[in-house]
């Protein structure tokens, strides 16, 4: 599976998961119902993966993907009508952490999840 193939099954899952809930629930029914979809695609997943943050030789612990796609792609769940700055920024502090050259920020607060989808690549 090539990690464009990836990112578009993904948000084809999360389309679906959008188009059946719809916007307003909670962050973790988003989170099980991805999961969930994604399991009935047979696309591999880890969700809430613990991710280390080295500073100045001390490793952190404490930060948490929400999910792991096929082992190449962090995917960061919101369920909030705006987007904050610090979102992105959170999600490219994953991509760090973990080395990873892509993640998908969605958020499904949005009315069209379209409008909430951001590709964010190092």
């Amino acid at each position: 599976m090539k990690r464009d193939d990836i990112t578009n099954k993904i948000i084809g899952a999360a389309i679906e998961v959008h188009k059946i809930l719809g916007p307003g629930l909670l962050e973790s029914i988003y989170e099980e119902a991805l999961c969930h979809e994604l399991k009935l695609r047979n696309i591999n997943y880890k969700k809430q993966i613990s991710v280390d943050i080295v500073y100045k030789d001390c490793v952190i612990k404490g930060q948490r993907l929400d999910l792991l796609v096929e082992k190449n792609v962090v995917v960061e769940l919101k369920s909030i009508q705006q987007l904050p700055d610090v979102a992105i920024a959170q999600t490219l502090s994953y991509l760090k952490a973990t080395g990873l050259k892509r993640a998908l920020l969605i958020n499904f607060g949005k009315k069209k999840l379209t409008d909430g989808i951001k590709r964010i690549s190092l």
